[in-house]
């Protein structure tokens, strides 16, 4: 009995780590081009939430120079494509975008399609559904593709049973409404990206090809 269970064991720890993928295999060609610079492209807005797209706009900034890029600045950038009627992203994700190499220096641009935006009080979550793709500049590759449905939990314990449980319904209510929606976008944000390679200031730039790389698209609740 216990042989069987040892290889039962065995082979499930085989499967796990045969599918396990690594970042170079992933998304290999963010090591052969190596981009430095990164410039944010205007949200693509699928949800009737007409505001998601300014909201989420400035909450990639911070994440991605995280990550160790040059980002360049969204208010900027958010200047040049607006006079340069590139307010709409849905006309360069899959164009040439030799022009904000050429213009910006940039080394590649980051997309995002946020397709769910919903808030509910009484549970105490938002959530966001958003795909990343990150695009060369010089070969118009897509260097990082990932998308993920993140709820930002916002929910307060302010104690238990009778009047403890009201409190706790009202509090959370009070704090979903005052959650801020740039720092709830940040936080999805920083989640789907977890896996992305570091850039040249990150701390394990060029060091990080071995480590595990996330699904695709991936489901999650975050505080």
């Amino acid at each position: 009995m216990k042989k069987y269970v040892i290889l039962g064991l065995m082979t499930l720890l085989m499967s796990s780590c045969a599918e396990q993928v690594t970042r170079l295999a992933q998304y290999p060609k963010m090591y052969e081009e190596k981009p430095l610079t990164i410039a944010v492209m205007p949200p693509i807005n699928q949800t009737n939430f007409v505001e998601a797209k300014d909201y989420f706009y400035t909450t990639l900034y911070a994440p991605l120079c995280e990550k160790g890029y040059y980002v360049y600045s969204p208010m900027m950038t958010m200047e040049m494509f607006q006079s340069e009627s590139a307010y709409d992203a849905e006309q360069f994700i899959e164009a040439d975008l030799s022009q904000f190499r050429n213009v910006l220096g940039a080394d590649a641009a980051m997309f995002t399609i946020i397709k769910s935006w919903k808030r509910n009080k009484i549970g105490g979550k938002l959530t966001a559904g958003v795909e990343y793709i990150l695009r060369s500049t010089k070969t118009g590759e897509t260097l990082y593709k990932r998308e993920g449905l993140i709820s930002v939990d916002t929910s307060v314990k302010a104690g238990s049973g009778g009047f403890g449980a009201l409190a706790s319904l009202v509090a959370t209510a009070i704090n979903t409404a005052a959650t801020d929606k740039v720092v709830a976008g940040r936080r999805c944000t920083v989640f789907v990206l977890s896996d992305m390679p570091e850039g040249k200031y990150g701390t394990q730039y060029d060091q990080d090809q071995n480590l595990p790389a996330g699904k695709s698209y991936v489901k999650a609740t975050v505080k």
